[in-house]
């Protein structure tokens, strides 16, 4: 039901893009304005199309909220060559993402209903960073008794396919590609971790330091291969939580720092120093 939900909402997804093209084809740029035509005010703004208003600020007007502020932008994204073609068009797309919330309502319902038996775990899996309620689900596709299938977390996220293949030749590892596995929940937990990330906290900063060793910010592939490096430790970090029965524990965002070995590190920046042409002395804090 899980997997059927995510089908329907990606249905919505291309449904909102196909009522996008409608409107660019006919020269209405409302998402050039407003951050998406998803929105109330988006779907005023159509609906009064569809009905036949065609001035640009009489339509601005009804923006809703912080919209109210481009009130003068949407009059010119507003002004198009709408046509009664277009408003069929729009017609149907709005009736078929209506249909399809419809469907997203009552299947969440429903999910609500099947998950008042595990409310116990799905609450302590809540407390990970990055998991709601929904994606607290997962619960489903592992079952509640992980460790009758799993002996440890390392067999988990292989299940999951969020640990890297092992292919060596000579000693030389020649591929660490992801292993094929449950792609439902691997693309459950690399949502989840891109939502774990903007939180403060060992996962963040996990994330920064396996982004840098891959390349930096600049780089789209470091910070791809960097949030997969955090749903694999969320996956762990699920294992544990189900195994124990205990909380999320936070590390903090200092955990890496704290390993560090004080006189390494000293030696580690008295190196980069000298090498930047600098002599170094080292006076002992009293």
């Amino acid at each position: 039901m899980i997997r059927y939900r995510t089908k329907i909402v990606q249905q919505r997804v291309s449904e909102v893009a196909r009522l996008g093209g409608t409107l660019q084809d006919a020269g209405i740029k409302i998402d050039s304005v407003a951050s998406s035509i998803a929105t109330k005010s988006g779907r005023a703004m159509i609906e009064a199309l569809i009905d036949g208003e065609r001035r640009g600020p009489v339509l601005a007007q009804l923006a809703k909220g912080t919209m109210r502020a481009k009130i003068a932008d949407l009059s010119l994204a507003l002004e198009g060559r709408f046509s009664d073609h277009h408003a069929l068009m729009c017609r149907l797309h709005l009736d078929h993402i209506d249909h399809l919330e419809t469907a997203i309502a009552r299947l969440d319902a429903r999910i609500e209903e099947m998950m008042e038996p595990f409310q116990r775990w799905r609450d302590l899996l809540t407390t990970v960073p990055g998991i709601g309620r929904l994606a607290a689900a997962v619960i489903s596709e592992i079952g509640v008794t992980v460790a009758g299938f799993f002996p440890d977390d390392a067999h988990l996220a292989s299940w999951t396919g969020l640990c890297p293949g092992n292919h060596e030749s000579a000693g030389k590892r020649r591929s660490g590609k992801p292993r094929k596995g449950n792609t439902h929940l691997q693309a459950l937990l690399v949502e989840c971790a891109w939502s774990a990330v903007r939180h403060d906290g060992y996962l963040k900063s996990l994330y920064h330091r396996h982004v840098m060793r891959n390349g930096g910010y600049r780089s789209s592939t470091a910070k791809k291969k960097a949030i997969v490096v955090v749903a694999h430790a969320m996956i762990v970090i699920i294992w544990h939580i189900m195994v124990t029965g205990q909380p999320y524990h936070e590390l903090g965002a200092g955990y890496f720092a704290s390993l560090r070995d004080p006189e390494r590190e000293t030696r580690r920046l008295i190196a980069r120093l000298q090498a930047l042409g600098h002599t170094v002395t080292i006076n002992p804090a009293a």
